[in-house]
């Protein structure tokens, strides 16, 4: 029986030592793609930053540094996104620098500079490689964003982030990875460290770092893939999490070792044991005494021991009194009837905490008085990662995102208390790591009469459910199989590009309309045919700059989006695209499908009166297209109004 508990107590500490090692792996996978997300939405708060500040600035103030110093001076919290900002000319030559140093004029060029030259190229926002600065000599991750006079690309606006000071990744990754187990790093698509707790790394292949080696060199031989739903790599003891960063194309990379993971399942494995040998002992003590019993049945003591497991009797009564092999084995069962009891007594009250535990608020809950916070729950605390002895006497304004959100909510709690009522928002709060969540914050005051009594708060963590309606609104404006934009949200950007124009000129829309598409649904079945439209789906992605709107119109009808796109430009997208889509091949049993495209062009004209109109032009230019053999791109001949 023994061995059998002990078996049993072996068996199950290893399936929880299993389970424990496959939760945790997901555990971490979680926190690499958080992180990874929350990487990409820094990296796309800088880009609307500089596109914001674009076009704020006027083309007059490139011509004077005294009206550049002027304008950015008026941007603090803009500079302190950068470690410098810089504007360059198409030749390359930089006309104006500023760090925090202040204005300079340095006399140096980044034409051969790759994100410069793209920049140009594409005419879009572009975020680069690691680079070596040429001001400061440190490594530099840089965004550019083009500035336009009219439509003629006249300048380039870029933010450099020195990689060393972690301006844009200091959340991410912490000098303390250096001291602990755990390890983040940040690296782009070739390897090359972007982030790291030892700067000496920064730049250099992520192969020079040997906790993460392995599992890079098992990333290279998959193909080194930058996927956003995240990878588990294998690496011997060790738990190595990595995913791909949307939009910036660089990889978030995180470490554990296993020995550090499982450390709390070896502390409950040694306590399992003990409490196992302690177990074996207790059976192997009532084996005794039921032998004894059996070899000496007398009356008094069979009774008591029958009731050794009752309530009708107190633990400690009722014993024989007698010497001898009868008087030991009656305190025998005596200690261990009292253990019993103490044993329960101590579950019962353990229990007990744990219920008080599980009925608990969720919430987290403050009280305020005074603009001070004089009382806190754990759950608060927890929320927003600080100590009680931190929040107490702190001034509530300290966990909103920004001081102009607290000024905010101050008017909107007053005017519910002044109508008896309890006021109830959704806020975003700052944590004590600088990161921020979404809470729904309840405000109700002790006393109506009495503003003096103070206030109590609570705030309930709603991140997920903020993220849930973010993800309805995407589904509401895209198509569920290919992911690209549907008619309604095509139609709705056309209608914008017409409200703003003449401004919006040039732009263009392209409708295209696939050719020999109905055989790959009937020789391929619909399968076949939802594969031809997500591949097409994906070369039209491919072929269009990053600025332009692609969507499907539906069935087997696409159409692109053009802004700041002369006709003779469009013209050339549509096709490239043609190419793109003409080159695939479908290959389903021994069957391979092709398709092709016939695209019509159609510029917005001044005077173009709605979006039906430009549609009518380019799906008339398709038809034409369509007519005159497939396979071509027609441009719609019209007269502005």
């Amino acid at each position: 029986m023994a061995a059998g508990i002990g078996l049993i107590a072996f068996v199950l500490v290893q399936r929880a030592g299993h389970d424990t090692l496959d939760d945790q792996r997901q555990r971490e996978l979680a926190e690499v793609i958080r992180t990874a997300n929350l990487l990409s939405r820094n990296v796309v708060d800088l880009q609307k930053a500089l596109g914001i500040v674009a076009a704020q600035l006027p083309a007059s103030a490139l011509a004077s540094d005294a009206a550049l110093s002027e304008f950015f001076e008026g941007k603090p919290v803009f500079r302190s996104l950068f470690s410098n900002i810089f504007i360059a000319r198409p030749g390359g030559q930089v006309a104006f620098y500023l760090d925090d140093k202040g204005v300079q004029r340095p006399e140096l060029s980044i034409a051969d500079r790759p994100y410069f030259q793209r920049t140009l190229a594409e005419r879009r926002p572009i975020v680069s490689d690691p680079v070596p600065s040429r001001v400061s000599g440190l490594p530099v991750v840089v965004l550019t964003q083009p500035l336009y006079d009219a439509s003629r690309l006249h300048a380039v606006l870029a933010g450099a982030l020195n990689l060393s000071e972690r301006r844009l990744l200091s959340h991410l990754v912490e000098a303390r990875d250096l001291d602990g187990e755990a390890l983040t790093v940040v690296t782009d698509a070739k390897g090359s460290v972007l982030a790291h707790p030892d700067v000496q790394l920064l730049t250099r292949s992520l192969t020079d770092e040997p906790r993460l080696a392995d599992a890079y060199r098992v990333w290279l031989s998959q193909g080194s893939p930058v996927e956003p739903a995240g990878l588990q790599l294998q690496q011997a003891g060790d738990v190595v999490s990595a995913a791909g960063v949307p939009g910036a194309d660089w990889m978030v990379w995180r470490f554990r070792p296993q020995s550090e993971l499982l450390a709390p399942l070896n502390a409950a494995r040694k306590e399992a044991l003990a409490w196992a040998t302690g177990l074996i002992v207790v059976v192997s003590l009532l084996t005794f005494a039921l032998l004894s019993w059996l070899l000496h049945p007398l009356r008094l003591l069979e009774r008591r021991a029958q009731q050794l497991f009752g309530a009708e009797v107190p633990a400690g009564q009722g014993w024989p009194e007698a010497g001898g092999e009868i008087g030991r084995l009656g305190s025998v069962l005596k200690e261990v009837s009292i253990s019993r009891d103490k044993l329960e007594a101590a579950n019962k009250d353990l229990l007990s905490r744990l219920v008080s535990v599980l009925a608990a608020s969720p919430t987290g809950i403050a009280f305020v008085r005074n603009e001070r916070v004089e009382l806190v729950s754990t759950e608060f605390c927890r929320l927003l990662g600080h100590s009680e002895s931190t929040l107490r006497s702190s001034h509530p304004s300290q966990i909103f995102a920004s001081s102009e959100d607290f000024a905010s909510i101050r008017p909107r709690v007053l005017e519910a208390f002044a109508r008896g009522r309890t006021y109830a928002g959704d806020w975003k709060l700052l944590r004590s790591d600088g990161s921020h969540f979404w809470a729904q914050l309840r405000s109700s005051s002790v006393d109506v009469t009495d503003a003096a009594a103070g206030t109590i708060w609570t705030i309930t963590d709603i991140s997920e459910q903020k993220v849930a309606h973010d993800q309805l609104e995407w589904s509401a404006g895209h198509d569920p199989l290919t992911g690209l934009a549907n008619r309604r949200e095509f139609e709705q950007r056309a209608r914008s590009l017409i409200d703003r124009s003449p401004h919006s000129i040039p732009a263009a829309i392209v409708f295209m309309d696939l050719d020999h598409f109905k055989p790959v649904n009937d020789e391929g079945g619909h399968a076949a045919g939802d594969a031809m439209l997500h591949a097409v789906a994906q070369a039209i992605s491919a072929s269009v700059r990053g600025s332009d709107l692609v969507a499907r119109i539906g069935g087997d009808e696409f159409a692109l989006l053009l802004e700041h796109c002369p006709p003779e430009s469009a013209v050339e997208i549509a096709q490239a695209v043609r190419a793109a889509v003409a080159a695939i091949r479908l290959t389903r049993g021994r069957q391979t499908f092709v398709v092709g495209a016939s695209m019509g062009v159609a510029s917005l004209l001044q005077g173009t009166a709605s979006v039906d109109e430009w549609i009518a032009a380019a799906d008339a230019a398709c038809y034409q297209a369509k007519s005159q053999g497939r396979g071509e791109v027609c441009v719609a001949v019209r007269e502005a109004a």
